[in-house]
């Protein structure tokens, strides 16, 4: 039977949340969160999560107090990332468009992505947590943007600063992506590079800024 206490003082001390956790075990939120609280005592997934958590069954278990007694610990994600020059970026699945793709933060996936530091700082030093990549699809951002490349954005923009810089924004309840320049009268006039791309207004309070997209990686 699985000590809740345990489980969260383990996930506590490597930085895990219940959502990360379960991603690398591969169940959902909930069954980690009912483990934590008592809800659920046993799991057959209790070698993978000592593994994970660098500790024992035994421990989880209560059999044992050393959290590492006969442990085989293995370098954790972030270890290794590190001595690859990787750091860890969240890539979100808005359905975000060049043109205009549903957009629904109730239903966003997230996945974790490990991805070259050195690359990531070519166009930004803002911290990984305040990042995101993500996979637009159209036409209307092309040649800057083909459809389906990687686009990185920094989510310490969210507001529109600069002229001329290409934004993620949530636009009429849509994602979209263009390049924004505010104009005298408050408007923003929001424009895809594509010549065949009709430029559009928008009023202040019609949109929303997801971050100002400070990079992007080529599809092969």
């Amino acid at each position: 039977m699985i000590k809740g206490e345990r489980l969260a003082e383990r996930m506590k001390t490597l930085g895990f949340s219940q959502s990360a956790l379960a991603r690398e075990v591969g169940v959902t939120q909930q069954t980690i969160g009912k483990l934590i609280s008592g809800q659920s005592s046993g799991s057959s997934h209790l070698f993978k999560i000592a593994r994970i958590l660098r500790t024992t069954e035994a421990y989880l278990t209560g059999e044992t107090d050393d959290p590492a007694e006969n442990a085989y610990i293995p370098p954790t994600p972030a270890e290794i990332a590190e001595q690859m020059g990787l750091i860890k970026v969240e890539e979100i699945d808005l359905n975000i468009g060049m043109g205009a793709g549903y957009l629904d933060d109730s239903t966003m996936e997230v996945t974790d992505r490990w991805i070259p530091q050195e690359w990531v700082r070519n166009f930004t030093n803002t911290s990984a947590h305040l990042l995101s990549v993500a996979r637009p699809v159209g036409d209307s951002m092309y040649p800057t943007i083909n459809d389906r490349d990687f686009v990185l954005i920094d989510r310490s923009h969210r507001t529109i600063d600069r002229q001329e810089g290409i934004w993620a924004l949530s636009y009429g309840g849509l994602g979209t992506i263009k390049r924004v320049r505010a104009m005298p009268d408050g408007t923003f006039k929001l424009m895809g590079d594509n010549p065949q791309v009709r430029e559009e207004v928008a009023y202040d309070e019609e949109i929303h800024v997801i971050g100002r997209v400070a990079g992007v990686f080529r599809r092969t």
